[in-house]
């Protein structure tokens, strides 16, 4: 019997079950939000820390020249694309410790189940639960303890970094982080430490060591335990093959291998041209550079060779540029990087050093720019005076009258400082200033004729960019080490005109090679400083020039240092070892003149010194009486950027008289042999006067 009043008796015995389901539900969400508070503790994934790698620096290709330790003595070099590892060694990896990588969240359950259950039931671990993103958190987040909190840390971890990333940038990030024993991290680093190559082709029995060292990298280090690094490979290599992922001929055949004990040093190509990138961009983790690997090992290894054989104290610096572009292909700054008896440690391509005689070419140029000489003009070789200045050979000889071609290729002295004489030591300091070379004179001295034979400072990288100058017919351009996308194009600067360019290289083309060389391929000049403190060679086919420098790092003078015998066959091994054949020089442009010593103008048959005057009879020879050769002349007009009229005085000649402004005629001079020109603008300035019989006078003044 029941009344209103009663309570039910299953209504009674629910009341207890709400009461508990509401006090789970209770705890799970008091639990759920302690959770989430302690996920939000967390705080972001320190990514930060995977930016942290070792500076790299390539070389045009993306091949490694050089990597630096990170401050605090770790190699980790940065892994960007996992399709620069060795496939076989990534399948091991993945096989062996995440093979479902690709298909999990960050998080593989059935691998967590299978080693709880291995745990439980052999009492110690067999295999590990965790997956790669997993073990990547830890990495980022090192922690010493092995706990549950430890772990979950890492599967809270996991989860956002799966978020944030996808696959292919975790492993990546990954195979950089990845311990391997020691400062190395990352596969990169142990490949090339351990096998002294990068990790792109691997064999079976490197990539499963590969496999095995994280697991364990201290008490796996090669250098240290190579037993148990041997045995963990086996390992490997042992699962690999019950799994059949590896034949069993091909993983005995991989434990046959043995492995390192040493670890090898890390590559060190071009270690001047990477210290000074580097301190170019030293934020920088990925410098590209212009340099070729391959060339440059080939040029090292000359240099150390030529070295050794110069002498103990010698060093040998040598430079590769490409003529079109000006990129740097090759800089060997020293033999050996670390011999200090050499002071292998400074860049002789960038020292500044007597250029001895390889400045001669650009005299020549100017004179034939300036129209006063021909490549087949005769010029004497003989004593003569400059004021107390007196030039001789270099053998103490004289040759006598020679053609103005055979004098450049013979290096002869005397006619290059008549030349420079009449071209002006300023004008050609000037001219070589605003090419992109920077000079140096001796304190408080101004440009003069000793220029001609070294008596100024030059580094050899300017001294190539002056060559190449002549290869690109005229045009220099700053030389460049460091690719940059937002360099752009660099503007060139004028050297000389085509023709007179043209006209050197095919002078120096002809130059008798040395012993090791063959002739009419390469075109090139020696030059040796005074005291034999410097030995030069440089030269320059129609793809690259190369410069090569030989001496002391100290100054010392080397007795017989000469730079045909030293410094030129350097340079034509370093030509034979591009690998590619001699490229042909650019065809003569419009303008120049082919003509034998008989076919030329009559001022063009022989070279007058400054102010001996040629005589074509009776008559009296024309010259220019004013404004005087080498003056300086203010010509400033009424406004701010006109010159006035420059009066031109003449005497002697056959009428009618041509009046010429840096080779281009302005018309007649009048009977009084008197006219004004208008200046072409500020700067140097070439004045010629021609007579009806083509007798010639010319001189050089600078308007200011």
């Amino acid at each position: 019997m029941s009344g209103e009043g009663t309570i039910p008796a299953s209504a009674t015995r629910r009341r207890p079950l709400r009461t508990a389901a509401l006090a789970a539900l209770v705890t799970i969400g008091v639990g759920l939000g302690g959770f989430a508070g302690w996920v939000v503790s967390l705080g972001p994934v320190p990514l930060a820390e995977a930016r942290k790698v070792s500076t790299v620096v390539v070389d045009r290709n993306g091949r490694l020249l050089r990597a630096y330790a990170m401050a605090d003595g770790r190699w980790r070099l940065p892994v960007t694309s996992a399709s620069a590892i060795d496939p076989t060694y990534l399948n091991l990896l993945l096989a062996y410790e995440d093979q479902r990588f690709r298909q999990h969240g960050g998080v593989d359950p059935l691998a967590l189940g299978r080693a709880a259950f291995q745990l439980a039931t052999r009492g110690h671990i067999v295999s590990g639960g965790s997956t790669i993103t997993m073990q990547l958190a830890r990495l980022l987040e090192p922690r010493r303890e092995r706990s549950v909190l430890a772990k979950l840390r890492q599967i809270v971890r996991a989860v956002e970094i799966e978020r944030q990333l996808d696959k292919d940038q975790i492993l990546d990030l990954y195979l950089t982080m990845a311990p391997f024993g020691g400062n190395l991290e990352g596969v990169r680093a142990a490949s090339l430490a351990y096998f002294g190559k990068e990790p792109k082709r691997l064999s079976l029995a490197e990539a499963a060591l590969l496999v095995a060292l994280p697991q364990s990298p201290e008490k796996r280090r090669l250098d240290r335990y190579p037993e148990a690094a041997r045995a963990a490979r086996d390992r490997v290599l042992e699962r690999m093959v019950h799994e059949g992922r590896v034949s069993a001929d091909d993983a005995a055949m991989a434990r046959a291998e043995k492995v390192p004990r040493l670890r090898k040093p890390m590559p060190l190509l071009a270690p001047h041209a990477t210290d000074q990138a580097v301190s170019a961009a030293p934020d920088a983790r990925l410098i590209r550079t212009t340099l070729e690997a391959t060339l440059q090992t080939t040029l090292e290894a000359l240099a150390r060779d030529r070295a050794g054989s110069l002498g103990a104290d010698v060093s040998v610096g040598i430079l590769v540029v490409d003529n079109a572009s000006g990129d740097v292909l090759a800089h060997v700054g020293s033999p050996d990087y670390f011999d200090v008896r050499r002071a292998g440690q400074v860049d002789m391509t960038r020292a500044v050093r007597s250029p001895g005689s390889t400045l001669k070419p650009f005299i020549y140029g100017l004179a034939f720019e300036d129209g006063f000489v021909h490549p087949d003009s005769l010029i004497d070789d003989r004593p003569i005076r400059f004021g107390n200045y007196a030039p001789e050979n270099f053998d103490m000889s004289f040759q006598g009258t020679v053609p103005v071609r055979r004098a450049l290729q013979l290096s002869l002295n005397v006619p290059a400082i008549a030349l420079l004489d009449r071209v002006g030591a300023s004008r050609l300091s000037t001219r070589l200033r605003q090419a992109g070379a920077e000079l140096v004179l001796p304190k408080d001295e101004v440009p003069g004729l000793a220029m001609g034979l070294g008596g100024v400072g030059v580094t050899l990288s300017d001294l190539v960019r002056l060559y190449a100058g002549l290869a690109r017919l005229g045009q220099t351009v700053a030389l460049r080490e460091i690719l940059d996308d937002s360099d752009g194009a660099r503007e060139p600067a004028r050297l000389m005109d085509q023709a007179a360019a043209w006209q050197v290289g095919n002078v120096l083309l002809g130059t008798p090679p040395p012993e090791n060389g063959v002739s009419g391929r390469i075109a090139f000049k020696t030059g040796t400083s005074y005291g034999y403190r410097d030995a030069w060679s440089v030269g320059f086919d129609g793809r690259m020039t190369i410069g090569v420098w030989v001496g002391r790092p100290d100054g010392a003078p080397v007795p017989g240092l000469i730079g045909r015998s030293a410094a030129a066959p350097i340079l034509f091994d370093a030509f034979a070892r591009t690998g590619k054949l001699p490229a042909a020089l650019p065809r003569a442009p419009r303008g120049v003149l082919m003509a034998s010593n008989a076919r030329l103008p009559l001022p063009l048959r022989r070279f007058r010194p400054a102010g001996e005057l040629v005589r074509t009879g009776n008559e009296q020879a024309l010259r220019i009486q004013f404004p005087l050769n080498g003056s300086r002349i203010d010509a400033t007009g009424d406004g701010a950027k006109s010159f006035a009229p420059l009066p031109i005085r003449v005497a002697g000649g056959v009428l009618p008289l041509t009046m010429l402004v840096n080779g281009i005629s302005v018309g007649d001079i009048d009977s009084r042999r008197q006219t004004l020109v208008e200046p072409p603008g500020p700067g140097f300035v070439r004045l010629t006067v021609m007579d009806a019989t083509g007798a010639a006078d010319t001189v050089v003044v600078r308007i200011q």
